[in-house]
């Protein structure tokens, strides 16, 4: 549970304190006086009590006992660490490597432009395909009389149907007029592809055989050759697509579709780049009549409908939903229009499931509070398409006045209508509202219209961009979001295509959107033009968008789910999962990646103002103080980062470079010309030899980071197998072959080199024993980690990739020497100390001074012995002078107590700054090193957190994937749905009344849909088992707090009190704390909780009230004097497959459980 600032379990600072002497068995007694006396008075009375027995050791005594620890650990890490051996190593070898320069503005110009480039080969290869799709669907001819057997084209879910023996598909044998494709491999893709031919895919709930979709694949045929050229032109292309308004998805190259599990519910219509492309912003106000005669099964649909409205909107759009009746109100907190990102989505949709239907119909209470939200001024909004979505089963108030108020005669707002349910109230008012005011009027009859009918708006929307012909057509970018076809993460730039057919000789020009061209652009490709090893561990490249979403950064990783373990984990460092979630497959594809910069990193005032600058299109640069987590989000440090930023030009996105002091210069290996002259193999040069596995019982275990050193070095996960892949390729290439980085690859040999030389000098002399050492190692910027002995790299758990290990990162960004315990979360079991094998990582950086310019190359360290440390910890944290016996203080005695002789009365331990146990002199405490120390003495803890010695800082992880909930209803009967009683079935007026009908039709579509009017996406989609939706993790992180002296306090709880010293010790990142052992447990302090926490989030109710700074795209079309708004709506007729009906109404018969079919075809809108 959380715990309050201060609670029970407070101490008492003060001054050093003298002996407190009293006995150490049995119950104190009773001093209800004390506790009421100020702490001054309370210190000479502790010390008068008693004369007799061992007292708790002075500051003084304590402060003697942390030096000798400070000493120790120096001396060690002096001997065995070799900081000041490697530098003089480094300076020995200086003629193998010069000292380049980062220069940032440089730096971000160079990626900028790169990046631009590449977009821009994308962005010509849009523009011919738009080109030639307007211009071959104005040469097509309208068949009215056209067949499937006519067509010929790539069911990209063909083979998905031919394996399920109840495809309707099957049952029609229509399957003649379907290609059957080879198919090979492409790592490009990551996905078998055919690069003759384009795949078609067609939305489940949409008729293959109807006209408009025959002549859509008719006329789309064509774009198999522009698609083809496209890539020859620029072969690194990937998908390119056309999303028609029709639903039908023409993609190159053909690939099998990932047909899931259960229905399979995509739609291009629906996906995020198509949106964008198809339309321009929008602020919408969605209203729900729920008077009374909404109920039942209609008010079901209306929810379910303004739920599948809420996905068509983007985070370019505003939104807001209210329900009315007499009066109007919001559904949710928010009180105004609040961005369509995902989280407000949510909660409006869970506040819609919360209506319920009562009074009278009031039509003019709900467009008045619709009106006033749209014309606000005082909030952020789109400031483009402006629109009211109204959704009711009938009324007869055509609210004149309303629209004459507010809306005439310019009608900036358009107007659309959903008549929803099963009645026979008199739609004409419903129609003339929409058609009065350039909307639309629809039909949702049943849940199998909704849809399409609740995305079939955009289409109106599209006329002025259609009208305004080139001016339109400007490509956008969308945010980043995972490709459906398993591309990962991508960008995808879009181009609208216009239809300009006219309806007759002398017509207007024809308004309607064809669909939207899409290319992608995998997120790995644009990475690819960033520098990354030489803006060393702790420097990176980010981008963000006009939104403030993170384009690329470092922290950018939507989470992948995978059924193992507990909730909340993560894999450790080698790779390998710890008894906690791992992350294999990708959450739902549906929900876009929105990542804020301030959410990526830890937001201040700093970097909001970068933010802002970024996304307003400046350039600049600025030195902050900021915090950045570790990269196993256990700890919090406080860093000098240098910001520069600058606009990329001809799109959306910024570009920011961040770079700390230390990483302004790098080093970049310069292998002499006589070795680079010999032109032999790599595997001949001087320093490879010490890459061998024949050298490793000699020179000690290398492990090599596995970065794209060559273009056919084949990569691997295991350490050993990738090392053996590389040694191979190096028997075969040159030192400046052009088929290797010669950046990578020289400095890999120059730092095993380099590493080999300190071995020599320092390590393979020293007896590791003697000093109680596991191992002893040095990683570098190169990609060497070097750790010795040989037999020391069975345990190493640490990843191979410097860069991507927390405590090479960690001792980076501090000062003297950072220890990092093995870590353990509470709910797994306690280490094994079996054969000495559990150690503790001491690691420092190596800062070298070259001619003025100042760098850290590398980290060295060393690994102790958990056990034998734990001892010598006892004795440096006792009253021996030397190595004489320890000396017992007897009852008749006066003397200090410590660590070593009074263990049993007398806690000592050390902690991290995460506030995570390295020692502790108990020795049932030694299987907890690496916990949480709240998790180990929660008194203590809560202590030292409230007299400042640790500060914590909350964040939330927007990226996390956590598993579906189980559904809540258990019952036999399909959720939320009317089931009639035993009396109904044997009235027979009851089968002749529309509500029966209605039924009916909910349970055919129903049984297609799978689940009763909510189906979900990720169920509908995959096996909700493997495919798991994101949510929010709140993660706390404990640093040291503004407290450096020694410290003594009293935690207060009457009879159970407990003195405790607390000191930093000095050059590293360990707090030594001294404290009575709790004799009872009367003060049950809360428990301070470290572990990473399924949360809410931060309250969006307030959140919205305090909106981020972001930019809407620069274009806006929403209005033309020329539109024609005489097409605004008609009835909608959905009639369904005869074999998925007579199917059906059999499994109804016969009781058996449904097997999902696919969707009620819909007759779509006739688009010559």
């Amino acid at each position: 549970m959380a715990v309050p600032a201060r609670t029970c379990g407070a101490s008492r600072p003060g001054p050093a304190r003298p002996a407190r002497p009293w006995p150490r068995r049995g119950p104190r007694p009773a001093r209800p006086l004390l506790l009421l006396l100020p702490p001054l008075l309370l210190l000479p009375l502790l010390a008068a009590r008693g004369a007799s027995a061992y007292s708790f050791p002075q500051q003084h005594t304590m402060q003697h006992w942390a030096r000798r620890l400070e000493q120790e650990i120096d001396g060690v890490m002096r001997i065995f660490g070799g900081v000041q051996q490697l530098r003089e190593i480094y300076k020995d070898n200086r003629n193998l490597f010069e000292v380049q320069e980062n220069e940032p503005q440089k730096l971000v110009e160079k990626v900028a432009g790169d990046i631009e480039s590449l977009l821009d080969r994308k962005v010509q290869a849009l523009k011919r395909l738009a080109d030639a799709a307007e211009n071959f669907q104005k040469a097509h001819r309208w068949q009215d009389n056209i067949k499937e057997e006519d067509i010929v084209y790539y069911d990209a879910k063909a083979d998905a149907e031919l394996d399920d023996p109840e495809s309707e598909d099957v049952e029609r044998g229509s399957k003649a007029s379907t290609l059957r494709l080879d198919f090979v491999e492409d790592s490009n893709f990551k996905n078998k592809v055919n690069y003759s031919y384009t795949a078609v895919q067609i939305p489940t709930d949409i008729y293959k055989g109807s006209t408009v979709i025959l002549n859509e694949l008719n006329w789309t045929e064509a774009l198999e050759n522009v698609f083809t050229e496209n890539r020859r032109q620029d072969p690194t292309l990937l998908w390119q697509v056309f999303g028609s308004a029709t639903g039908v998805t023409r993609y190159y190259p053909a690939t099998p579709w990932r047909a899931p599990k259960k229905i399979d519910l995509y739609d291009v219509r629906r996906r995020p780049w198509y949106i964008q492309g198809a339309s321009s912003p929008k602020d919408m106000v969605i209203i729900v009549d729920v008077s009374g005669s909404v109920s039942g099964l209609t008010l079901k649909l209306m929810k379910t409908s303004v739920c599948e409205m809420l996905d068509t909107l983007s985070d370019d759009d505003y939104v807001n939903v209210a329900s009315f009746n007499e009066k109007a109100q919001p559904v949710s907190c928010f009180t105004h229009l609040v961005q369509a990102n995902v989280r407000n989505k949510k909660v409006f949709k869970e506040a819609v499931q919360g209506m319920v239907a009562k009074g009278t119909t009031g039509y003019k209470a709900g467009f008045e509070y619709a009106f006033d939200q749209l014309q606000n001024p005082n909030i952020t909004r789109a400031n483009c398409n402006k629109m009211i979505m109204m959704f009711t089963d009938g009324g007869e108030d055509r609210v004149q006045d309303v629209f004459e108020k507010y809306n005439w005669p310019n009608r900036t707002v358009r107007v659309f209508t959903f008549s929803v349910g099963q009645h026979n109230y008199d739609v004409t008012p419903l129609q003339w509202m929409a058609c009065a005011n350039k909307g639309y009027y629809f039909e949702i009859p049943s849940i199998g219209a909704i849809r399409i009918n609740t995305q079939e708006y955009l289409d109106v929307l599209g006329r002025p961009m259609v009208l305004a012909g080139k001016e339109a057509k400007q490509v956008q970018w969308t945010n980043v979001y995972e490709d459906a076809l398993g591309l990962g993460m991508v960008v995808t730039g879009t181009l609208p295509v216009f239809n300009l057919t006219q309806d007759g000789p002398g017509e207007k020009k024809n308004q309607l959107i064809l669909g939207v061209m899409g290319i992608d652009v995998a997120l790995n490709d644009i990475k690819r033009l960033t520098p990354n090893y030489t803006l060393g561990a702790n420097g990176y490249v980010f981008a963000i968008d006009l939104n403030g979403y993170v384009l690329l950064h470092p922290n950018l990783k939507p989470q992948v789910s995978q059924v193992c373990g507990l909730e909340g984990g993560k894999p450790n460092e080698m790779g390998t999962p710890d008894f906690r979630p791992c992350l294999l497959q990708t959450t739902n594809f549906r929900e876009p990646v929105t990542l804020d910069f301030l959410d990526a990193e830890l937001e201040d005032e700093n970097k909001e103002e970068i933010r802002r600058s970024m996304i307003d299109g400046n350039k600049g640069h600025k030195q902050i103080r900021t915090w950045v987590k570790s990269l196993d989000e256990r700890y919090i440090d406080e860093v000098m980062r240098n910001y520069t930023w600058l606009p990329i030009r001809s799109t959306n996105y910024s570009l920011g470079l961040v770079l700390p002091p230390y990483s302004t210069f790098y080093l970049q290996a310069n292998l002499s010309d006589q070795i680079l002259q010999v032109k032999l193999p790599i595997s001949k040069l001087k320093d490879f030899e010490f890459l061998l596995p024949s050298s490793f019982e000699s020179e000690g275990h290398v492990f090599i980071a596995p970065r794209e050193y060559c273009k056919d070095l084949n990569a691997s996960d295991n350490n050993t197998e990738f090392l053996k892949n590389f040694i191979e390729l190096m028997e075969k290439v040159t030192p400046d072959s052009k088929q290797c980085n010669n950046f990578l690859l020289h400095n890999l040999i120059l730092d095993t080199g380099i590493t080999q030389q300190l071995v020599e000098r320092v390590w393979r002399d020293q007896d590791l024993n003697t000093y109680s050492l596991l191992a002893v190692f040095a990683a570098t910027d190169g990609g060497i980690t070097r750790i010795f002995p040989n037999k020391a790299a069975e345990d190493w758990t640490e990843n191979p990739e410097p860069f991507n290990a927390s405590f090479y990162r960690r001792s980076l960004d501090n000062r003297g020497y950072v220890f990092k315990p093995p870590h353990q979360d509470a709910l797994l079991r306690p280490l094994e100390l079996e054969n000495d094998t559990v150690g503790i990582l001491v690691s420092t950086a190596v800062e070298l001074s070259l001619g003025g310019r100042t760098l850290r190359p590398a980290v060295v360290g060393v690994k102790l012995d958990l056990e034998a440390w734990a001892e010598k910890f006892k004795v440096l944290a006792s009253n021996r002078t030397h190595q004489d016996q320890p000396q017992k203080c007897g009852p008749s005695s006066h003397c200090e107590m410590d660590c070593e002789v009074n263990n049993e009365d007398l806690l000592c331990v050390l902690i991290d700054d995460g506030g995570f146990l390295v020692l502790s002199n108990q020795n049932h405490q030694w299987d907890q090193v690496g916990r949480f120390f709240s998790e180990v003495d929660a008194n203590l803890m809560l202590a030292l957190y409230n007299n400042s010695f640790y500060t914590r800082k909350e964040s939330y992880d927007y990226q996390a994937a956590c598993a579906p909930q189980p559904p809540g209803n258990l019952g036999a009967a399909p959720r939320g749905i009317f089931v009639p009683t035993i009396a109904d079935f044997l009235n027979l007026a009851w089968w002749t009344s529309a509500a029966a009908w209605s039924l009916f039709q909910q349970l055919l579509y129903g049984l297609i849909y799978h689940s009763w009017f909510q189906a979900d996406p990720t169920e509908a989609e995959g096996n909700p088992e493997a495919r798991e939706s994101s949510c929010v993790m709140k993660q706390t992180q404990y640093y040291f707090g503004s407290v450096n002296a020694s410290y003594n306090a009293i935690i207060d709880c009457g009879n159970c009190s407990r003195l405790f010293h607390a000191q930093r010790l000095t050059n590293t990142n360990l707090l030594f704390v001294v404290a009575e052992k709790p004799l009872c447990s009367q003060c049950e302090a809360g428990r301070l909780l470290q572990k990473e926490t399924h949360s809410d989030g931060p309250e969006q109710c307030e959140l919205v009230q305090r909106p981020r700074y972001r930019r809407g795209p620069h274009i806006c079309f929403d209005y033309n004097a020329t539109e024609d708004t005489s097409d605004c709506g008609r009835g909608a007729s959905f009639p369904p497959s005869l074999g998925i009906l007579v199917s059906l109404q059999l499994l109804l018969l016969l009781g058996l459980p449904p097997r999902p079919q696919p969707q009620v075809h819909a007759q779509a809108s006739h688009r010559p």
